[in-house]
């Protein structure tokens, strides 16, 4: 209840302060774990991510946010969980792939981190991916947040793992996070 009324005031915010545009959106399947992999250039990427799509989308979030009063129990109600940086955080890798198992979203920024697009993603949306069988859909965020310019984002076609699932070469990870990636890259660059 409380994500749907949030979800319902930032899809007006983000139409009037950022002339927000979803495109793609048919590309995210209605049922099933889906996995939305987005570049990450600011704070406000998780809402972001998730406001346009119909279904409550599930982040990591660093675990210092779940100690700030009110805060914490807030982003928890809105299906953020804590992830430790600086590391492989397994209960995260574990509550997200349960999640998954059960049919859900999750909003994952591979990069880690914010930057300009450039920096290579890390292996954890790929493990997640292929652990749980979920679809990978790439998402690019478009634009800068500035207040009345025209900001798009772009939900891509699902990406195709099936080489990759039986595959256990040491570099399977990576190869997937490369594709992952240059998805990401490629829309991104597509405008």
């Amino acid at each position: 209840m409380l994500y749907s009324i949030c979800r319902s005031l930032l899809r007006i915010i983000y139409a009037v302060l950022f002339r927000f545009e979803a495109i793609g959106l048919e590309n995210i399947p209605p049922t099933g774990p889906v996995v939305l992999c987005s570049n990450h250039i600011s704070l406000l990427d998780p809402p972001t991510v998730g406001t346009p799509v119909n279904r409550m989308v599930h982040y990591m979030a660093k675990a210092e946010l779940f100690a700030v009063p009110l805060f914490g129990p807030f982003i928890r109600s809105l299906g953020a969980f804590p992830v430790k940086r600086g590391g492989v955080s397994k209960e995260a890798i574990r509550t997200a792939i349960g999640l998954l198992k059960e049919g859900k979203v999750m909003g994952i920024f591979p990069e880690g981190s914010r930057s300009a697009g450039d920096s290579a993603g890390k292996k954890g949306a790929a493990m997640i991916a292929l652990r749980s069988g979920a679809t990978v859909i790439p998402v690019a965020i478009i634009g800068r947040y500035k207040i009345f310019r025209k900001m798009r984002i772009k939900y891509g076609k699902p990406i195709d793992l099936t080489a990759f699932i039986q595959d256990s070469s040491s570099d399977v990870l990576e190869q997937v996070t490369d594709v992952i990636m240059r998805e990401i890259r490629n829309m991104v660059k597509e405008g």
